[in-house]
C-alpha cells in the first residue's frame, strides 16, 4: 500500500490570510507525524501565497520524515532547492491566477529545459518527481528526461461523475503499469478525499499519495469542539496571573 504524504500548504495559507504567526505550519508538521505521515509536502509558490522561505528552511531541519518540495522549474527554485536539500522535488506547472495546481506539467513542450533543469537537481542528489498527467507520452517524455519519479495528477479522477469515474481510474492504472514497466516510480495526488481515495490506494505500484485539503479541512471539523471548548473555559475562568497590568 502507498505512504502518505501530508501537504501542509493550506495551514500556511490560514496564516497567511491574516499575515499572523499562527497557524504555524512548521509546529503542526509533527502533529501530521504523530498521526503516520510518511513525509511533508510543500509547494513553495514565486508569489509565497502560502508557504514561506522561512518555513522551507525549517521544516528541513526540523521534521523527522521526508520533506517533498514542490516548485515551478526556475532558476529562483532551482537555488532555493540546491541551498535547502529536500529529500525530493517535484517539479508542478505554476500560474499565479490559479487557486490551485489545475493540471500536469506539459513534459513534451519543454523537455530539453527540464531535461537540463533535471540534471542540474539530480547531480545534487536531489530526486525529482514530474507532476504529469496519466498520459502515455507525457509518461515517455518523462522517462526521456531520465527523472526518478512520476507524480500522477488525479484531478479528473477525483471531480469525475459516477459514470466516468472508473474510466478515470482505469487510466490511472494504466499507467502506472506502463511507468513502472520503464522503471520509473509513481506517486499520485491532487483532490483525493476520504471518499474516494480507497481506489487509488489499491493500485499496486504507487509508492506514495500526497494529500492536503481533505486532511486540513476534517481537522478543522474534528477539532474545532475542542479549541471552542478550550477559548470559553479561558473566557470564563480567567487567571489574574496571566492579565495584563494587573
Amino acid at each position: 500500500m502507498p505512504n502518505l504524504g501530508v501537504n501542509i500548504d493550506h495551514i500556511a495559507n490560514v496564516r497567511q490570510a491574516r499575515r499572523a504567526n499562527e497557524p504555524n505550519p512548521v509546529s503542526l508538521a509533527f502533529l501530521a507525524e504523530l498521526g503516520g505521515a510518511d513525509g511533508i509536502t510543500v509547494h513553495l509558490r514565486e508569489d509565497r501565497r502560502h508557504i514561506q522561505d522561512k518555513d522551507l528552511e525549517l521544516l528541513r531541519k526540523t521534521i523527522s520524515t521526508r520533506l517533498n518540495l514542490e516548485m515551478a522549474a526556475t532558476q529562483e527554485m532551482l537555488d532555493i532547492a540546491i541551498r535547502t536539500k529536500p529529500y525530493m522535488v517535484t517539479l508542478v506547472p505554476e500560474k499565479r491566477e490559479e487557486v490551485t495546481t489545475e493540471g500536469g506539467l506539459n513534459v513534451i513542450s519543454q523537455k530539453e529545459y527540464l531535461k537540463e533543469f533535471t540534471r542540474e537537481l539530480q547531480s545534487k542528489d536531489i530526486p525529482v518527481s514530474l507532476f504529469i498527467d496519466p498520459s502515455l507520452t507525457q509518461i515517455d517524455a518523462s522517462n526521456e528526461i531520465n527523472c526518478k519519479w512520476i507524480e500522477l495528477h488525479t484531478g479528473k479522477y477525483a471531480s469525475a461523475t459516477n459514470t466516468t469515474q472508473l474510466s478515470e481510474l482505469s487510466i490511472i492504472k494504466e499507467a502506472t503499469i506502463y511507468a513502472t514497466s520503464l522503471g520509473l516510480r509513481v506517486n499520485a495526488g491532487h483532490g483525493l478525499t476520504y471518499q474516494n481515495v480507497e481506489p487509488i490506494a489499491s493500485i499496486k505500484g504507487i509508492e506514495e499519495l500526497n494529500i492536503g485539503h481533505t486532511i486540513i479541512s476534517r481537522s478543522i471539523a474534528t477539532g474545532l469542539k475542542e479549541a471552542v471548548r478550550e477559548m470559553k473555559l479561558l473566557i470564563l475562568n480567567p487567571r489574574e496571573d496571566r492579565l495584563i497590568n494587573s
